[in-house]
């Protein structure tokens, strides 16, 4: 099969690099993992006999992340919310309105993410030799992890450093020097140095755990016994907390995907083609979505109107309502409810949601209101486009602990947030009334 037609999607005000190969009945998107492209040098080597193999019976939309392969470069490191909107202006630049995603390595919490928020969009969800958390687990793992990147930096391009990343990739096919010669010049062309970096930069903030109940579009996870990478308890253990999924062992050490080709579609075709004969493929659960909340609420307002008078005090809050609406219209927020002095929104992200509640802060400050915001992102109940459950919940209760001129986030919203710039102050645990267990608080300084 040869290479597709390279296109573009217009992601805000970036350019996605795209194609579409295969005429089969349903639609997949392949998400690729680390910094590697899947377009134009990837079909010059292994990945096009994979990408020709899922494309048999399926419609396969390919695409390179932003700031990598053929797609925009960009400033600073683009965080995962980001990429979601890459994918949906992919998926309606291809004409999908619903289709599986398939996500390998590093593409996985992403693809976790997206399946969790738009299940509207997603028929399915494969996950391969992946894993929901990139964090490291002590000061010292993030240490070492960060002399590796920086090293990646300093030697990205060099044919030794390229070749041990082959060797520890994908160990099956490294002794084939023709082989290498290809995967030096793929490596090279899908990322400069510093994307190389910051890209694995990012991979230390992301934690998805939090979001794998919420997923319940049908979900597939596919892991090598032996994989280099990631360990193969992790790869069950994500299935495990994902409601339904399945989980399948796979044979071999070799972390890349683009290894034995039949090996892993064989086992995508099975699944995603049961599920179109089935009829299942356009069900959507919309009774449960992934969503950030947020609460405001002035803080001082008995007073302010004994200081002010009742006039001048009414007019303030007259306008006030409306100033936030302009943000919320600006962030892609949802207007749910009013009480009192207080507004309750919810976001399909948190990194808009925390830049909204981050502007009417300032806002409402040029009127003289200081507001206290809470936010948190959790599983939703939909009924008639609202929002409720205990995410709901826990939300309001990160609102009233906070300070007057703060913005309040729970860990949840702080983990998946990864590359955005927002940067956070731990304000230690808190015990929610009507919640289980203590939470961790963070407040925003920052959120550029």
């Amino acid at each position: 099969m040869d290479a597709p037609e390279v296109r573009y999607a217009k992601s805000g005000d970036v350019n996605i690099a795209y194609g579409v190969v295969g005429y089969g009945p349903f639609d997949l998107v392949f998400i690729v993992g680390a910094v590697f492209t899947t377009l134009e040098h990837a079909w010059e080597g292994p990945p096009a006999e994979f990408f020709s193999r899922l494309a048999s019976f399926c419609r396969l939309i390919i695409f390179d992340k932003r700031g990598t392969g053929l797609s925009d470069r960009v400033v600073g490191i683009p965080d995962l919310e980001s990429r979601m909107d890459d994918v949906r202006a992919v998926m309606d630049a291809a004409g999908s309105k619903r289709a599986a995603i398939m996500g390998v390595s590093e593409g996985g919490p992403m693809t976790l993410l997206f399946a969790a928020t738009y299940p509207e969009r997603i028929a399915a969800a494969i996950l391969f030799g992946t894993q929901p958390n990139f964090v490291p687990q002590t000061e010292q793992a993030r240490d070492e992890r960060l002399r590796a990147i920086a090293e990646r930096e300093r030697r990205w391009g060099a044919d030794d450093y390229l070749d041990g990343l082959l060797e520890a990739f994908a160990p099956s096919l490294a002794r084939d020097a023709e082989l290498r010669r290809w995967w030096r010049r793929y490596a090279r062309t899908s990322a400069s140095p510093r994307a190389a970096a910051d890209l694995q930069r990012m991979n230390l903030e992301i934690d998805a755990s939090h979001v794998l109940s919420a997923i319940r579009s049908p979900t597939l996870v596919l892991h090598r016994r032996g994989d280099r990478e990631f360990d193969i308890a992790d790869g069950r253990a994500m299935a495990d907390a994902i409601p339904g999924a399945e989980f399948v062992e796979l044979e071999g050490e070799d972390h890349a995907w683009f290894v034995d080709p039949e090996q892993i579609a064989r086992e995508v075709a099975r699944f995603l083609s049961g599920i179109w004969e089935r009829g299942e493929w356009d069900l959507v659960e919309m009774d449960r979505v992934l969503a950030t909340v947020l609460f405001t609420d002035i803080v001082g307002s008995t007073e302010r109107a004994v200081e002010l008078g009742d006039r001048q005090w009414r007019e303030i809050l007259q306008r006030h309502p409306a100033l936030i609406r302009r943000h919320l219209v600006r962030f892609r927020g949802s207007e749910m409810d009013t009480a009192g002095d207080g507004f309750f929104a919810s976001f399909d992200g948190p990194v808009r949601a925390i830049r909204c509640a981050c502007a009417i802060r300032d806002s409402l400050r040029e009127l003289g209101l200081e507001v206290r915001i809470g936010l948190h992102t959790g599983e939703c109940e939909v009924l008639d486009g609202k929002v409720s459950g205990i995410a709901v919940h826990i939300g309001s209760r990160i609102a009233a602990e906070a300070a007057a001129g703060e913005v309040l986030v729970s860990s949840t919203v702080k983990d998946i947030v990864a590359g955005s710039g927002i940067a956070f102050r731990e304000r230690g645990t808190a015990k929610l009334k009507g919640v289980p267990g203590e939470w961790r608080l963070f407040e925003v300084e920052h959120s550029h």
